[in-house]
């Protein structure tokens, strides 16, 4: 895997790419960063893709907006990252936040850009989910001198990631969370305020909806799927939203087979 920068409507965009064959953009939900995918990118390597794992803008190694920035913004904006990277058309596979930007690019002016879409976690949310997450602490994560912030994040993830097993990615995340305590939330707040019902129904490009029986957006995918049953639909059983940690094989075996398929 190699790590590199591209530059972005706000800045650098950090970037890791591996492998060879068709390109496939992969972008992770928040507030975590490209390193989401690190325990299936060999997979999805040994099957023949070339993986392009970006951190989107304000996460991770990225430069961040000046401000908060709504799910369109970000979508224009990995559209310049697609052209800073030498691509015209890619494929493009979107966990949880990431999904809301995928489906907001392949939705609008620049959707021929999207040769095939893998929507894994979508964000179509009813009313009895959205006061679930409403429930969340997103507010800044403000130092204090005994440390107390540090629990407060440690128990956010916590709260949000029921029936977790993988210790060490808890903490691999969660101290991701903590490199940008003053910002993590901004994507949250432009998913929540997003439609992304109306950009499900625009989309052209062959689309699969993938999430796994444990996710906490399992039943918002469903839905997806039932507003289009033109699309593909797959499942794992179990785990949480750090699938990728905790089934990667099977994680990338599903991408692969819509990919080849």
């Amino acid at each position: 895997m190699r790590k590199s920068y591209v530059d972005g409507r706000w800045g650098q965009v950090h970037v890791r790419t591996a492998g060879h064959g068709d390109p496939l953009i992969l972008l992770h939900q928040s507030p975590l960063s490209g390193d989401q995918f690190s325990a299936g990118i060999p997979y999805l390597v040994e099957g023949g893709v070339q993986v392009i794992a970006l951190d989107m803008p304000g996460y991770g190694g990225s430069d961040a907006p000046p401000g908060p920035a709504s799910i369109v913004a970000h979508a224009e904006a990995l559209s310049g990252v697609i052209d800073a990277l030498g691509l015209e058309r890619v494929d493009v596979l979107g966990n949880h936040t990431g999904a809301s930007i995928a489906a907001a690019l392949a939705a609008g002016p620049e959707r021929a850009r999207v040769r095939r879409l893998i929507l894994n976690g979508v964000a179509l949310l009813s009313d009895a989910e959205r006061a679930h997450f409403a429930g969340f602490r997103f507010a800044p994560l403000e130092p204090k001198a005994d440390g107390s912030h540090l629990l407060a994040a440690w128990n956010q993830r916590l709260q949000a990631s029921p029936g977790w097993t993988d210790l060490k990615a808890m903490h691999r995340h969660c101290a991701t969370m903590l490199t940008n305590p003053d910002r993590y939330f901004w994507a949250f707040e432009g998913v929540f305020a997003h439609d992304t019902h109306a950009d499900l129904l625009r989309i052209e490009a062959p689309t699969l909806v993938f999430s796994n029986t444990g996710d906490d957006l399992y039943e918002a995918s469903k839905r997806a799927h039932a507003l289009r049953p033109d699309w593909s639909f797959a499942a794992l059983e179990g785990g949480t939203h750090d699938i990728v940690d905790e089934q990667p094989e099977a994680w990338a075996a599903a991408v692969l087979g819509y990919l080849r398929g």
